[in-house]
């Protein structure tokens, strides 16, 4: 039953990931036209490319990394794919901050966004030291957090139509989930981990 769940809420992450990561590569140059709410952002150019490129391929590798087959029979695509997340979300993260001081949203957007941005792009350097390192088990708790904050771009999307649903204004609903994108989902990766462990030393 466990391993079904699992099965199950893995295949929802990566089509909601795949799904959302190939939307967002309209953002980019010759591919679809911005809306004049992107480009009011005084950062858009060319911090939008770098950041949509990097983080909309992390979404769509991200999934695969958590597949235990392909760590145990692929071991060098794992390595591969790895790299390509990591630079992908190093890519996000450095667009996203410099991207959140050109909102248009206000300050409390600016400090959600570049908070997720920062810690972002701690996570990754923390979980590429760990897998150099060669000390796997804390390499796969901060690539846990990692993509805790690389389906920020799904939350977020969720978020801003939800909230205006509940009778939230729009602008509201935005600098809400500027934080509800991303600090729910580390929360509740803390959670597992913490049981994990529980579970560990248990046994």
């Amino acid at each position: 039953m466990t391993r079904l769940l699992n099965r199950s809420l893995w295949t929802l992450y990566a089509l909601l990931s795949a799904a959302v990561a190939i939307f967002s590569y309209r953002y980019l140059p010759r591919i679809g036209p911005l809306g004049p709410e992107i480009l009011a952002n005084l950062f858009a150019r060319p911090w939008l490319d770098v950041h949509v490129a990097g983080a909309a391929t992390a979404l769509l590798v991200g999934p695969l990394q958590f597949l235990p087959w392909v760590r145990r029979r692929f071991p060098a695509l794992h390595r591969t794919l790895g790299r390509v997340y990591v630079i992908g979300c190093l890519a996000g993260g450095v667009g996203g901050l410099v991207m959140a001081f050109g909102s248009t949203a206000g300050p409390i957007a600016t400090v959600g966004f570049a908070s997720l941005a920062v810690c972002w792009i701690t996570a990754n350097v923390q979980g590429w030291r760990l897998a150099v390192a060669r000390r796997f088990d804390d390499h796969r708790a901060w690539m846990l957090r990692s993509f805790a904050m690389t389906f920020a771009a799904v939350s977020l999307r969720i978020y801003i139509v939800v909230l205006p649903m509940m009778g939230v204004a729009e602008i509201d609903a935005y600098r809400a989930s500027a934080f509800l994108a991303w600090i729910p989902n580390l929360l509740l990766v803390e959670l597992y981990l913490r049981g994990r462990r529980e579970r560990a030393v248990a046994a």
